[in-house]
């Protein structure tokens, strides 16, 4: 099993700060601008990144991130495509940890086995799949335990004392609090209300646990970072993208330097501590 995900929290923890784990989805606005992007995020402080699978019908991505996952469809982006950029980024780049992030179906249809053995061979840490609960972790949270990679749950304001231990069995890596309910990119969490939320996950599990959804600038970064082991910055992110656009989704000149000057920003926030 890979150890750049340990290694990195670990690293993080010397460095008495929390961890920046930053979202972007594969392919958008088109596959080799994503790769310029993914490469950029590291050196602009990103410790960890998400990689977005496109998916049609998400649950629980905001406009932003819909609209991202659109865009990538739109410009052809594949689930075998998504793994290829992600060898083309481990080529320059052994360090820096990536998860896939996305929903089952895509990876159901491309079978859970050849999936799961050329995520390996790419350079793939881990998933965090939305949409498969503790109850069907033999769908594919076992086989990718298995396989040597991380399965990273995603805990929620509304996950009681109760549910907490299904939702912490097999989960590994780190573990992704839900600072709001609803959609990502929609609400700015109450702060004081996450760092309770965080020690109560704490007193179940010794795993990391990262904060996400809703942080848009590097203060709320700062904020969420001095009570969390990471913090998840994902539709502010892909805003930023966006707004590099022309009027036909294409990549202009500036775009990764507006999403680089953003991760700078957040990369200081967590630093602020």
């Amino acid at each position: 099993m890979s150890t750049r995900l340990a290694d990195t929290f670990a690293r993080c923890r010397a460095e008495n700060r929390a961890a920046l784990v930053t979202y972007v989805m594969a392919g958008d606005p088109d596959a080799e601008t994503s790769l310029r992007v993914l490469r950029a995020l590291p050196e602009a402080g990103a410790d960890i990144v998400e990689f977005g699978l496109p998916f049609t019908d998400p649950m629980a991505d905001g406009p932003a991130i819909q609209a991202a996952g659109l865009r990538a469809l739109k410009g052809g982006q594949t689930l075998a495509g998504t793994l290829d950029l992600v060898r083309r980024f481990r080529e320059e780049n052994a360090a820096t940890p990536v998860i896939l992030m996305g929903y089952y179906n895509p990876i159901y249809i491309y079978g859970v086995a050849r999936f799961l053995d050329e995520a390996k061979a790419a350079g793939i840490d881990g998933l965090i799949v939305v949409d498969l609960p503790p109850e069907e972790d033999d769908e594919l949270c076992l086989p990718t335990i298995a396989a040597g990679l991380a399965f990273v749950r995603l805990a929620t304001p509304t996950t009681d004392e109760a549910r907490l231990p299904a939702v912490l069995a097999n989960t590994a890596g780190f573990v992704y609090y839900v600072s709001i309910t609803g959609i990502t990119g929609t609400a700015t969490p109450d702060f004081g209300v996450v760092a309770g939320a965080v020690e109560r996950i704490r007193r179940h599990t010794d795993l990391p646990v990262v904060v996400g959804f809703g942080v848009k600038t590097g203060a709320h970064a700062a904020a969420l970072a001095r009570a969390a082991d990471g913090v998840v910055v994902g539709s502010a992110i892909v805003a930023s993208l966006a707004g590099s656009l022309d009027g036909e989704g294409r990549a202009q000149a500036g775009l990764v330097e507006a999403v680089t000057s953003l991760v700078r920003e957040l990369a200081a926030g967590v630093r602020a501590r």
